[in-house]
This record gives C-alpha cells, structure tokens and sequence, in this order.
C-alpha cells in the first residue's frame, strides 16, 4: 500500500493547505489525505512545528536511537502530509503561504478567530480573491457568539458542550473520554463539510467558509441524550456503564472479568434470562418490556448481577452468542491490535520510514473501505519542515 501500482484515490487531484495543528484539524486533513488529497501543512518554525511534536514520550527513534520529533500523538493524524516551514508573522512567510493558497482547493485552519486578520490570511480576505477556494475554521466555540474569542481545548469541549456530565460513575466525578474525542469528532464533521462545499464549488465555482467549532459538533453528538432532555427538560444522570434507554445494556462482573451485555429488545431479554436460568423474569410484571425495565432498572440489575458472578466469561461469551444475545469482550489494547479481526480489516499498519530505527512507523489504519477508491497510505508523518523545498521548488510561477 505504500509503493507500486495504486489505485486512484477518491480525492486525487485535490491540493489541501493545512494550516492547523494538535487533533481536531489534522484529523480532518488526513483523512482527506488517505482519500487521495495532496495535504501540505504549514508548521512554525519558531516553535518546532507542530505542539504535538513535543507530546511525548513515546517518540519515534531515530538511526541512532535518540529520540525523534515524531511523537506518536503527532503521528496518529499526520500522515499522507507534506511538512513546510513557514513562519507566517513575517513577509516571506505570508508570501509562501498566499502562493500556495493560489494553487489550493481547500484551506484548513483552527487559529483563534480573527486571529489570521492581521497576515491577510483570512476568510475573507482570501475568498475575495480566490472565489472559489473551501476555507475551514474550526475553534473552541465558532466565528460568532459570546464565546467565540474564548480558547477551545478538547477537554474543556467535553466539559462544557454536556458529555462530561453523562459519563463516569453515579457517585463519582464527571468523566472525559479516554481520548480527545471532541477533537476528533470535530475533525470528522469539518472533513464532512468540506467535501459537501467542494461539490458545490465544483458545481457552481463557489467557494465558501466553513465555519466549524469543538462545543458545537461536541454537542450534536449528545444524540439520544441530549433528545432526551430536550424532550423532557429533565438533564439525565450519569450511569457509569449503563445506557439511558435501554436495560439490561452495560457492562457486568463475571467470575473473571468483565463482559458486555446488550439486551436490544424483548426477545433477546427473554433468551438472556433462559440463559440464567431465570425463566421467571420475562413474565414479571416489572421486566415485562423495555419500559418495565428501565422504570425498575436498578431492581433488574441487583437479581442478575450476582448470577453473572458466578460463571467465566469465557462461559458468558460462548452461551449468549449461541443464544443470539449481543454480548462482547472488554478488551485492553494488546488484546485489540493482536485480534484477528483486526489484522483481517488492516487496523493496524506499518509504513515504511527510512530515517527511524524499525524502518517503519505502526499507525492505525483507516477504516473506510471503499470497493472503487481505496485510501492510501502514500507518506508516513514527516518530520519537521522536510518538504519545504521541495514544495516550494513545485509553486508555479505568476503569469
């Protein structure tokens, strides 16, 4: 996948200017990137490129052993990129960067708002003289509204935009998510919006502003949570592993560990408790149905929790699979990348970098499968400013 014949990607042809940093925007740039895109990303050298660089250990080692500025924070969503420096308070910099603009489909950005004004590098500015450019913003909070000049981090994201509020223990602290999902679900709407502007734009010649924010895309993904008080103005309560909707549908104790259990519907419900051998519960008024259920949730919980208890979870696995329940493995990372399933999918990926230790960088696959356009892995993340004369030997001259 990463030398010899490649099939053409769905996005070739497509040059992306990215001019974001940490998650949220190069999130969105690799994907467009593993799609076919040509992504340049601009890094600053007066700080080392990239704040992720820094965001380790563990670091890729280099020939010699030493550490590398390829953290594998920065690598998770940086590459298919090419890296330039450029330094865009200065005039050589906004040169660099308005040259390469000219050539660009998309610009990609997560500056504070307004703060690309004083470069001549925003929104505005360049959709006025390049009308059909697809410019992206992503921060905290959005372009417009009280708290737009506020600083957006994926912590603080989760914080406010409610998901905090509905995840960890009943008794317990709030709880952010393993890892900075705000971030990347932001990524992923951002790279939404910019394939549907460029079908507009290539449809019309148009170009738009994009305008995407961490709290805004953080809270359409509240889903059915975030329905459910809107619906019943009541702001739901945290339920550790437990789902608002649905009962039984957590995560529970075995002999050994832990399982995951998902009883979806009454059916299910009645083949999970044939599998207990409490064949009674199904015709108890208080577990009847789903409603039943979750108004008498914690009673529920209390009589099949002890019974779980008893057996392996090897035993819980092998029984509810053959009974047709959804049940599943809680798995740890080791666990994960060392699966079947997941060498099957191409989760896990190695690709070639001649200037590190192994030779190669493990990364985590794209899970996009496209029959027709396949992703590729082109480029591993760069290191630091490697393409920068490269790119700019490739600027075409102004007529």
């Amino acid at each position: 996948m990463t030398g010899g014949f490649r099939m053409a990607g769905a996005l070739d042809g497509l040059k992306i200017l990215d001019l974001s940093r940490i998650l949220a925007g190069p999130t969105c740039t690799q994907l467009l990137g593993d799609l076919g895109a040509e992504v340049i990303k601009i890094e600053n050298p007066r700080t080392g490129g990239d704040d992720t660089r820094s965001w380790g250990p563990p670091f890729a080692p280099g020939l010699d052993g030493a550490p590398t500025d390829l953290s594998t924070y920065f690598m998770a969503a940086n590459r298919n990129k090419l890296s330039v420096a450029a330094d865009i308070s200065t005039k050589e910099g906004q040169a660099l960067i308005l040259a390469l603009v000219a050539e660009a489909d998309v610009v990609i950005e997560n500056f504070k708002p307004g703060g690309l004004n004083r470069y001549g590098l925003d929104a505005e500015t360049l959709l006025n003289r390049f009308p059909q450019l697809v410019y992206c913003s992503i921060s905290g909070f959005g372009q417009t509204g009280p708290n737009a000049s506020k600083p957006g981090y994926d912590l603080m994201a989760q914080g406010f935009g409610g998901i905090m509020s509905l995840t960890g223990e009943p008794d317990g602290q709030p709880m952010k998510a393993g890892v900075g999902i705000a971030d990347v679900m932001c990524g992923m709407y951002a790279c939404v919006g910019i394939l549907a502007a460029l079908r507009h734009r290539d449809a019309t010649g148009e170009g738009q502003h994009i305008d995407v924010a961490l709290v805004d895309t953080q809270i359409a993904w509240l889903i059915n949570e975030g329905v459910n008080y809107l619906a019943s103005g009541k702001p739901p309560v945290r339920r550790g592993n437990g789902h608002s909707n649905i009962v039984p549908y957590q995560v529970f104790a075995s002999r050994d560990g832990h399982v995951i259990i998902a009883v979806g519907n009454d059916g299910q419900f009645r083949q999970f408790c044939a599998f207990l051998g409490a064949d009674d519960l199904p015709a108890d008024a208080r577990f009847a149905s789903n409603p039943a259920r979750l108004a008498n949730r914690e009673a529920l919980i209390a009589l099949i929790s002890p019974i779980l208890a008893t057996r392996s979870s090897a035993e819980i696995l092998t029984g509810l699979e053959a009974a047709g329940v959804p049940v599943g493995p809680v798995q740890t990372l080791d666990q994960v990348f060392a699966s079947d399933q997941v060498a099957a999918r191409e989760m896990a990926i190695a690709v070639p970098r001649e200037d590190v230790e192994t030779g190669e960088v493990r990364l985590i696959g794209n899970p996009l499968k496209l029959s027709r356009t396949p992703v590729s892995y082109r480029r591993a993340p760069p290191r630091f400013g490697q393409d920068t004369e490269t790119v700019r030997a490739q600027i075409k001259p102004e007529a």
